[in-house]
């Protein structure tokens, strides 16, 4: 049995230090969604009278509802497309090795280097020419584009690291490329596909300016975008703001909590690869 020392004493304490500076900003973000509006108390000091009053304001006057489902469906949608799409493309950039492949994959390596921040103008206007501006589909299209890059480079490296005695024995016995890849290939990547998939769904749940620019003057809102118009040029509702926030992040940390064991398991995988 292993003695309770000083050295685990100091690395007991570094960790609860550590966490607390991490918890410290949730706090504040509960503590103020919680405050009532003109109270002049520092951020930091914890509300005297709390009210759950802001919630079902900021609820109503933003309308989060709409917003989660339409947030919901772009990064359900997104997260399917980039799977499935950069699955099918990393697998023959991991095995085969002609030029052609080598090629291709530092075509999706570059995809990496180039800012997104570049793209807005001309992604803008091709947006516009197909008359998907106003639609969240031209969101679901934005971040497939720009995550299958990263997303290939995830899966060839964790590819080329899974032997390929699994897919030879699955096409000795009469199996079919495209059956070896959905039955044999795809379940082998569960690992990174859950590195993928939390990645990516943090990113597009998260992100602010694109739909700001893509869903500007339509019906259709993300829920960062519909908490954003509590914040005016003179004057900002900040107690709806926050309420606002802690909405928007209960979902996904919901699914964090409910999928803890395969996140870790699959960010340790999709390391390893």
């Amino acid at each position: 049995m292993k003695r309770y020392t000083a050295r685990t004493a100091l690395l007991e304490t570094v960790m609860i230090a550590a966490g607390a500076v991490f918890a410290f900003p949730l706090y504040v973000l509960v503590n103020l969604s919680v405050r009532r509006p003109g109270d002049p108390a520092s951020p930091v000091a914890p509300t005297t009278s709390p009210t759950l009053a802001n919630y079902a304001d900021a609820w109503q006057a933003a309308g989060l509802g709409a917003a989660l489902a339409n947030s919901a469906i772009v990064t359900l949608a997104g997260l399917v497309v980039i799977v499935i799409v950069s699955a099918m493309a990393a697998y023959p950039l991991a095995r085969l090795t002609s030029r052609w492949s080598r090629w291709t994959f530092l075509l999706f390596a570059l995809g990496l280097l180039l800012p997104a921040q570049l793209a807005l103008i001309p992604l803008y206007q091709s947006m516009r020419d197909l008359g998907l501006l106003g639609s969240v589909w031209s969101l679901v299209l934005f971040y497939c584009g720009l995550q299958v890059p990263f997303s290939v480079f995830l899966y060839a490296g964790f590819l080329r690291a899974v032997p390929a005695e699994y897919e030879e024995a699955a096409a000795i016995d009469g199996c079919t490329p495209v059956r070896v890849f959905f039955s044999v290939v795809l379940p082998l990547l569960r690992p990174v596909t859950g590195t993928v998939a939390i990645l990516n769904a943090i990113f597009i749940w998260n992100d602010f300016l694109t739909p700001l620019l893509y869903l500007s003057g339509s019906a259709q809102q993300t829920v960062p975008v519909a908490v954003f118009q509590f914040v005016g040029q003179y004057v900002a509702d900040w107690h709806l703001v926050f309420a606002g926030l802690v909405i928007s992040v209960v979902p996904i940390l919901l699914i964090y909590f409910l999928m803890q064991k395969r996140i870790i398991k699959g960010f340790a995988g999709g390391l390893k690869g």
